[in-house]
């Protein structure tokens, strides 16, 4: 493979950003590609300095990687978005058209169905958390084959708007009170909710034998909730899995090509 020179940023955005494995996914898979003008970055970025930054970027730009609280505010800077990130109402991936111009995507379901593919779900799941990462898993478990989504968050208007959203999607969807989240469990369940979130959760992970919980954290881990789900029995999947296979997707939109998700994997360790 002939080495590429010619010079081409990236970075990923988000706020907090220090502790994003982002970079060395995306280092890793532009070695495996042999893409040695590509550099990525992380840049702390709130909603408000979006707009400017990509409106200053100049043409060595060629994709921007989004996390919270990003997702959302992305759209005012994308010229275009894809089906999927406006049925998600979430775009986590933005690349640079040759006009210059900016078009939004979403990784995040890729991410999820590829980290849950050899998870059994039986048909139902729940999601904890309304926001615009529990959207992309809504999309993920509808393209995952589960017909039946319960949805458990702190607001209950965010449930039940969520709940409506999947609905919408042909699912069969009710929202539950985030206390009850825990009873009566179906086979999976995915948890969208940032670490500092789940200590109160965890203390109601008490029979879990049989139960896969998906939780989309990944530092530290075990997260408290993967913790107390696992010493109750039931079997936990790192967000790390979903941020490896989401990453491998926004390689190939940015570059074209398709990276060595081994290597990528092997540039950030592997979660249980």
């Amino acid at each position: 493979m002939v080495a590429d020179r010619t010079t081409r940023r990236a970075a990923v955005l988000g706020s907090p950003i220090s502790h994003s494995l982002s970079p060395a996914l995306h280092e890793a898979a532009y070695r495996s590609l042999g893409l040695s003008g590509w550099s990525y970055t992380a840049i702390e970025m709130a909603e408000p300095g979006l707009a400017g930054f990509v409106e200053g970027l100049d043409a060595s730009w060629r994709g921007l990687s989004l996390t919270m609280p990003l997702k959302e505010v992305a759209f005012d800077v994308a010229a275009e978005s894809s089906q999927l990130a406006r049925d998600a109402r979430s775009i986590n991936t933005l690349v640079r058209r040759p006009d210059g111009a900016w078009v939004g995507h979403n990784t995040d379901v890729h991410g999820i169905v590829a980290a849950l593919r050899s998870v059994d779900h039986g048909g139902a799941a729940r999601v904890i958390g309304a926001g615009a990462t529990a959207r992309s898993a809504v999309l993920a478990l509808r393209s995952m084959g589960v017909a039946r989504v319960e949805v458990a968050a702190r607001r209950p208007d965010a449930a039940r708007t969520l709940a409506d959203l999947a609905q919408h999607l042909g699912l069969r969807a009710r929202p539950v009170p985030l206390t009850e989240w825990a009873s009566s469990p179906p086979p999976l369940i995915v948890s969208t909710v940032p670490a500092g979130a789940g200590p109160p959760l965890a203390r109601s992970a008490t029979a879990m034998r049989g139960i896969t919980l998906f939780d989309v954290v990944y530092a530290p881990w075990p997260s408290p909730l993967a913790a107390a789900v696992e010493t109750a029995g039931g079997r936990v999947v790192s967000g790390l899995e979903m941020l490896l296979h989401q990453a491998a997707r926004q390689v190939e939109i940015f570059t074209g090509g398709s990276p060595d998700v081994d290597a990528m994997r092997a540039a950030v360790g592997s979660a249980p």
